[in-house]
């Protein structure tokens, strides 16, 4: 992460004071091993390199979903947040451009005779999905006539979705793919119903702040560091986002 070189930069002049930058971050953006606790993920290493940038300790907060990550974010228990950009949560986040964009597609049971969003958008499919992911944003600005079920995890939507409850289940296609090993016959839609951009957060007030973290997110594209986290995790459906124009 050499490249990415540590200034002490006088627009977040309170974050080299407390030496150390509060990152929020929610499932399922990392994996936390059930023995040693570590945390790994994209994320986890572009915190890392954040830190190393600015000269303070990166350090990422875990929250249960986006909505929690929100309101760490708004309410100073975080400096700044990896999220999904959406029009709706701008109205209390300024965000960079997007670090990546991640694809959003569903996950089909054995035997489903649904190929495609449009063929299961029908009165009576039920559509298993994350209470306020952006993904499930995405998902309700387009289907007309399905019904979705709600939980607020990825793991308590699966469930939904696994017990019968549920006839797909919608999210990113990098969480997917863990759930179609654990359900023999079962598979994903092909190509995507949209995608996340996902970038860099902060409170709204905080022009500065927003600033250096711009400067960070394109030089971490243009370096190569965000495909590298992306190789590492061993991520699939997500790239990195273009630069900022």
């Amino acid at each position: 992460m050499s490249e990415i070189q540590p200034s002490a930069d006088p627009r977040i002049t309170d974050i080299l004071h407390a030496g150390r930058i509060r990152v929020a971050l929610y499932v399922p953006q990392y994996h936390k091993d059930p023995v040693t606790r570590a945390l790994s993920g994209w994320p986890i290493d572009l915190v890392a390199a954040l830190g190393e940038r600015i000269g303070v300790q990166g350090v990422p907060v875990e929250h249960p979903n986006p909505a929690d990550a929100l309101d760490s974010i708004v309410a100073g228990r975080c400096d700044a947040g990896i999220i999904g950009i959406e029009a709706e949560r701008a109205t209390k986040l300024d965000y960079t451009a997007p670090l990546v964009e991640a694809d959003y597609t569903l996950l089909a049971p054995a035997g489903s005779p649904y190929q495609t969003l449009s063929d299961a958008d029908r009165p009576g499919v039920r559509i298993a999905a994350v209470r306020h992911h952006a993904s499930t944003i995405a998902l309700a600005k387009i289907i007309k006539h399905a019904t979705l079920v709600y939980a607020d995890t990825p793991a308590a939507t699966f469930a939904i979705f696994h017990g019968g409850g549920a006839d797909l289940f919608a999210s990113l296609h990098e969480v997917l793919r863990h759930y179609v090993e654990r359900l023999p016959g079962s598979r994903l839609f092909g190509g995507r119903y949209g995608f996340n951009p996902i970038g860099m957060a902060v409170a709204k007030g905080h022009a500065a702040r927003l600033a250096c973290l711009s400067g960070f997110v394109e030089d971490a594209k243009a370096s190569g560091l965000v495909q590298r986290a992306i190789d590492r995790a061993s991520w699939r459906g997500i790239q990195v986002a273009p630069p900022d124009t």
